[in-house]
């Protein structure tokens, strides 16, 4: 257990709102609810009570839950005051509880750090919890779940106890050489296990592509000459006025991003800039971000006018490209179409429910199947690769002895910990514990 004041917080959403649930943990946890609830009450069983200040006033009426420590979510004992969700209300409580001695405010994401710190959760754990509370699409939300609930952890955990283990057979062949129960094979099996390990390793880190297309979304960019439709698609998939149409080339300037939702998957879309030669000064900055952007795109929609197609010059050499005739409703017969991937028009609406599931499928593609387990954060990457580097030069040094190939097993174990919270990572904990809202 930690010592210290007990924290309260606000642990539920923004104000107003039916309910706001008031969340407090510490070692004053049990004498808040006994003076404010008026006495105590059963463990984990909400009980409807008259909720009273140190003085007597009546605060509210509300549910009072009480969950004892260590068998909580800090590993302290934990309170919620489930109360009206006024913003007058819930400031009240807060301010009426931060004036009980020993208690004070809680820092953002100090309920958790507790948590940690008490041994509840480790520290891929914790950030996936942060990444839960931040979900806004159902991929995000699995992927959140399944590392919140140990799969991450547990992969890398895993490798760390092969690796002890190994460390431990090679210093036994070392230490006890010459007993007869230690074989002299122990060693090759040993360092097959390692190899084995640096492939699962660098399968597991080429995942994390999959990964930040999960937190941060599929990157799409819209290319094409002015007046191709780029900003007519665009309003079209935002489904609102997010940029300016007119009949004046060079409209769009700068870049302009929405977001989607496609099958739970998070897309980024970006407007550009029309691309052509011999633009005025301000345009030409906006195209210059928009060849920039488009070498960072996971998909390029090429736009152009079937009526009169310009093209728009050298595309990124690795990029996915999708090309979209715009303007079908113009073009009779339709002949012409067969030059483009989808014909579209965002007057009629001829193509865009086909174009928006062609997106979502190969956005749901690139991060493949819902069990995988990927690394999270890039830090789990670093350190990953560290650990392999340790790994790779274990099997290169068998001239150097076994102490040195023992030690470098160490310090890949070392690393792996370090992913989890096993060892050495204060250094960490400020950077981790600030991504998450106050309440948590």
């Amino acid at each position: 257990m930690i010592s210290g004041n007990s924290i309260v917080a606000l642990s539920s959403g923004r104000l107003p709102a039916g309910i706001a649930v008031i969340r407090i943990s510490g070692a004053q946890t049990r004498f808040v609810v006994e003076t404010i609830a008026g006495g105590m009450v059963k463990d984990r069983i909400a009980t409807l009570r008259r909720l009273r200040a140190q003085d007597g006033t009546l605060l509210d009426t509300g549910l009072v839950v009480f969950f004892p420590g260590p068998h909580s979510f800090t590993g302290e004992d934990v309170a919620e005051f489930h109360v009206h969700g006024g913003r007058a209300v819930a400031a009240t409580m807060l301010e009426t509880i931060a004036r009980f001695d020993g208690v004070r405010h809680a820092e953002p994401g100090e309920f958790t750090r507790r948590a940690f710190l008490n041994g509840k959760v480790d520290l891929v754990e914790t950030e996936a919890l942060a990444d839960l509370v931040n979900a806004e699409t159902e991929a995000q939300r699995r992927f959140a779940v399944r590392n919140a609930e140990g799969a991450q952890s547990e992969l890398y955990l895993g490798w760390r106890r092969r690796l002890i283990h190994a460390r431990a057979m090679i210093e036994a062949e070392i230490d006890f050489a010459d007993e007869d129960d230690v074989p002299g094979s122990v060693a090759d099996a040993v360092w097959s296990d390692v190899g084995a390990m640096i492939d699962e390793i660098s399968r597991h880190v080429e995942g994390f592509r999959a990964a930040e297309i999960i937190r941060d979304g599929f990157e799409v960019v819209i290319l094409g000459a002015p007046n191709a439709g780029k900003s007519s698609l665009f309003n079209a998939l935002a489904r609102r006025e997010a940029a300016i149409v007119t009949d004046e080339p060079g409209t769009t300037r700068d870049l302009l991003e929405v977001v989607l939702d496609l099958s739970g998957v998070r897309v980024r879309v970006t407007d550009t800039a029309g691309l052509r030669d011999a633009p005025g000064r301000v345009e030409a900055i906006g195209i210059e971000k928009a060849r920039a952007k488009a070498h960072g795109a996971d998909l390029l929609l090429v736009l152009e006018d079937m009526a009169n197609p310009v093209p728009v010059g050298a595309l990124p050499a690795n990029a996915p490209v999708l090309r979209i005739g715009t303007k079908v409703d113009l073009i009779q017969p339709l002949s012409s179409g067969a030059n483009y991937d989808t014909p579209i028009s965002t007057k009629d609406g001829t193509g865009v429910p086909e174009l928006l599931a062609e997106i979502g499928r190969r956005a749901a593609a690139e991060i493949g199947q819902a069990g995988d387990i990927l690394p999270s954060r890039l830090r789990h990457v670093e350190l990953l690769n560290e650990t392999k580097r340790y790994l790779l030069a274990a099997l290169a040094e068998d001239r150097r002895g076994q102490e040195l190939r023992a030690e470098e097993l160490r310090l890949a174990a070392d690393r792996l910990g370090r992913i989890v919270g096993s060892v050495d990572v204060e250094d960490l904990l400020d950077v981790i514990f600030s991504q998450f809202c106050i309440g948590k």
